[in-house]
């Protein structure tokens, strides 16, 4: 069953009801796909610039130490291998990437979850729109004080401007953090106590209203004319090639070209012989 919650005002009143998507909010929260999907993404914060250097890479040691036999130690070739002091680093860490491969399914699968754990906790509020008219904490604050929100609250946003505006109003707060809608991501969600969207923002798997109708109308219009086209075009030639081809088109064709070459072919004949009769 649909999760149905109350629109809320910066000020604390309501602005109506909204549904929330059992596709997105309702699922049975997979706990596999969230630890791949977190633990990724941990990793992928990591810089990986560690680095040490090895027997080769450490400045000296270049001469023999020592005769290799004869003194009762141990042979050694450098005073720079692991063993001694101020040497190389054996097997050490050197610059690498920690990034895994997550498949896309597997991380939508994470964030379907995650939204259905804090929808099942009731951790969820829809906001109108924030009305900020210009960006102060302060209003932020009390925002944040009418909304009954505490602990760590991730604020979903989107590009226009006034969300850009709240967004500047709640950058002081140490307890929040906003997010544009295109990041959300599991682990984010999961480390907050209250996840705020607006009803811009609210996820929503349905597709459009108009879209489907449009595309059945415009798949039937064009394959209900190619049909009236194509019996048309069938059609007339047929009756053009009986009528109109054997009558009057094959006449005229045949009968230009006899007419114009007797016509170009005269004088070039008369030219000659009257010239042969003089001479």
């Amino acid at each position: 069953m649909a999760l149905t919650l109350d629109v809320r005002t910066p000020d604390g009143g309501t602005a109506g009801t909204v549904e929330l998507d059992d596709a997105i909010f309702g699922i049975e929260p997979n706990m596999a796909a969230l630890h791949q999907a977190v633990t990724a993404q941990l990793a992928a914060r990591r810089s990986g610039s560690h680095s040490t250097r090895t027997r080769a890479e450490v400045r000296g040691g270049g001469a023999k130490p020592w005769r290799q036999k004869g003194t009762g130690r141990a042979r050694a070739g450098s005073i720079r291998a692991p063993q001694f002091t101020g040497g190389g680093v054996a097997h050490g860490p050197k610059p690498r990437s920690y990034r895994q491969k997550v498949n896309r399914k597997t991380v939508r699968l994470a964030l379907h979850s995650a939204l259905s754990d804090r929808a099942r906790s009731e951790r969820i509020m829809v906001v109108d729109e924030w009305r900020f008219s210009q960006p102060r904490t302060k209003d932020a604050v009390a925002a944040m004080e009418n909304l009954s929100l505490e602990g760590q609250v991730l604020l979903v946003l989107d590009g226009g401007p006034a969300d850009q505006t709240a967004d500047r109003s709640f950058r002081n707060l140490p307890s929040v953090r906003s997010l544009q809608m295109s990041e959300l991501n599991a682990y984010d969600i999961l480390r907050s106590d209250w996840l705020v969207f607006t009803r811009g923002t609210l996820p929503n798997s349905e597709p459009e209203t108009g879209d489907a109708p449009i595309d059945d109308v415009e798949i039937s219009e064009r394959a209900t004319d190619d049909v009236a086209t194509g019996d048309a075009a069938i059609s007339e030639p047929e009756t053009g090639d009986a009528a109109i081809g054997d009558a009057a088109i094959g006449d005229v064709e045949i009968s230009e070209p006899a007419t114009e070459e007797p016509a170009a072919s005269e004088p070039a004949t008369s030219e000659p012989t009257t010239g042969t009769a003089s001479q």
